[in-house]
């Protein structure tokens, strides 16, 4: 099974090892990706484990333990990164998380905020950040042009009305 981190290897040289506590991630990004990988297997016990002990009251297990299961996970894109190497305390990964819910795709983009605690990286918080605007692609309909639903009605007297 690949990764669903998204680097392209099998999930036993990847995640699997952070998972099963064979290792501990070296880097906020490697932490990032394991937590990711972590979602999308249902391993809520590694998700919570890997916050911040701070603010571990904050995560709702039941909650994230039925999107997690719920939830298709598509992929996870690294977006940026600062910091958050084995050398220093604090690191920033920002990403991009996909994954459906009931047939609906969802991208979840953040910046978020990763600290050594114990010698080990932990999650400490996130913003989530706006994606891209979307551009239409297509002409504007106009008011008198035929509708696009079909009905043969001009648009201004079919869905071009305002309620």
């Amino acid at each position: 099974m690949t990764c669903p981190c998204g680097k392209g290897e099998s999930l036993e040289v990847c995640c699997g090892p952070y998972l099963s506590h064979a290792k501990k991630p070296e880097t906020a990004e490697t932490l990032m990706r394991s937590r990711y990988t972590a979602y999308a297997t249902g391993n809520v016990d590694y998700v919570v484990e890997t916050h911040d002990p701070d603010r571990r009251n904050d995560v709702d297990r039941k909650n994230t333990e039925a999107w997690s299961k719920q939830s298709e996970w598509i992929g996870l894109e690294i977006t940026s990164t600062e910091k958050g190497q084995p050398e220093d305390d604090v690191g920033v990964v920002e990403f991009v998380a996909r994954y459906r819910v009931k047939g609906v795709k969802i991208e979840h983009r953040e910046r978020a905020l990763f600290r050594k605690h114990a010698e080990r990286w932990v999650f400490v918080d996130g913003i989530e950040i706006k994606g891209p605007p979307v551009v239409r692609t297509e002409p504007r309909v106009g008011r008198n042009d035929p509708c696009p639903c079909g009905s043969g009605k001009k648009y201004k007297k079919c869905h071009g009305t305002a309620a």
